[in-house]
């Protein structure tokens, strides 16, 4: 997933994707502690991106409305 991509997303998108995205992250852990193999070691990392991504961008947005608000 791209910054750019979420950029163009309105606010209630980015939520619902944040809220997927934390959820798959959570499934993922799951499996890897109970002993499921199956899933890409790589998931992880890569769910980790991009919660942070959509958190960064959740956070300009908010930066935006304060500074137009000035």
């Amino acid at each position: 997933m791209k910054a750019k991509n979420l950029r163009e997303q309105t606010e209630e998108e980015l939520a619902q994707q944040y809220e997927t995205t934390i959820k798959d992250l959570f499934d993922v852990r799951v499996k890897k502690i109970s002993g499921d193999t199956s899933e890409q070691p790589l998931r992880v990392r890569t769910l980790r991106r991009d919660v942070a991504r959509i958190k960064t961008v959740i956070r300009e947005k908010e930066l935006q409305g304060i500074i137009a608000k000035n």
